[in-house]
């Protein structure tokens, strides 16, 4: 994996975490050399990881349990992880 591709992911990543405190979630940039977002809500306890990933049509971001969501429309994307941790398990 190139560093430039290191690179991108994580400001992708950075972009949705700036974002999601106004969703009422909290998160943080983990894994060093292969970024990921951990995603917690406070309110319900629930968390999860958020992967970025380049596809035919741009930038995703993927979550369990089956989430995803484009970098190309981060608020929709902030929203629809906000309602996956809002779900009752």
């Amino acid at each position: 994996m190139s560093s430039s591709y290191t690179g991108e992911r994580r400001t992708h990543l950075a972009a949705l975490a700036e974002l999601l405190p106004h969703q009422g979630l909290v998160s943080r940039m983990v894994g060093g050399d292969d970024p990921v977002l951990w995603v917690w809500h406070p309110r319900t306890g629930r968390q999860t990881v958020v992967f970025a990933t380049p596809s035919s049509s741009g930038w995703l971001f993927l979550w369990s349990p089956g989430g995803q969501g484009s970098a190309d429309e981060l608020e929709r994307t902030a929203s629809a992880l906000r309602e996956a941790l809002d779900a009752a398990p």
